[in-house]
């Protein structure tokens, strides 16, 4: 028994088929002790792999495989890149299980299509941004309300290659729960110091990250 219920599993095969059009490359990151998810991580990504000719799934070793950690700029297990053409900044961190599952396959499905569903006045937005964004979006697997902001987030990666976009399960990573004050979620931190709580429309999270670049100093 798999991770992804049959069902489902038939119905992303039919999603898949409609819709991916470029291979996707889904690149794991795992480690073999003091990672209880990885497993799980890696075997949600292998699944998803089987349902379409057009994902690819590799996995690399956090530790053995230095080089390509530090080429995708990993710093945490478990961790999931979603590279298409180029690599679009696009990361989960945690398991993307549970409500996550969706903003995962829909990552898959844009980067494959080479498009997002963001309105033409964002993308206007994100195409004035010169300086880099780095977005963490901390969630928790049973919040409802977190996969709009991970979605948007990763959609922002996608248009702009100056933006990178991480989705972080607060509760597999506590230190950094605690480092950020996370004491509900969706929280979501843009350069390390513009942070909002919540479901942010499209508009204001826009808003919030190109006023976090007309103010950094520094990349992070």
């Amino acid at each position: 028994m798999g991770l992804i219920p049959d069902e489902h599993k038939q119905h992303l095969r039919e999603e898949f088929e409609k819709k991916l059009e470029d291979e996707v490359r889904i690149v794991v990151f795992t480690q073999e002790t003091e990672c209880p998810l990885c497993k799980q991580a890696r075997e949600l990504a292998q699944e998803v792999g089987t349902l379409s000719n057009k994902v690819k799934v590799e996995v690399y070793d956090f530790v053995k495989n230095s080089d390509e950690v530090k080429e995708y700029r990993i710093d945490k297990v478990p961790a999931i890149a979603i590279l298409g053409r180029k690599d679009y900044g696009i990361r989960f961190y945690g398991l993307a299980y549970g409500y996550e599952f969706k903003p995962f396959t829909e990552a898959i499905i844009n980067v494959s299509k080479g498009a997002t569903t963001l309105s033409e006045e964002t993308r206007k937005k994100l195409a004035s941004i010169k300086k880099p964004v780095h977005i963490q979006v901390f969630v928790s697997l049973t919040c409802p309300y977190c996969p709009l902001v991970t979605s948007l987030a990763h959609q922002f990666a996608f248009e702009s290659d100056l933006i990178r976009a991480d989705m972080i399960d607060a509760n597999e990573f506590p230190h950094l729960g605690q480092k950020y004050g996370v004491m509900g979620v969706p929280k979501t931190i843009i350069n390390e110091k513009f942070e909002f709580v919540g479901a942010a429309p499209e508009e204001l999270f826009v808003q919030q990250v190109v006023l976090a670049q007309k103010t950094s100093k520094m990349y992070v």
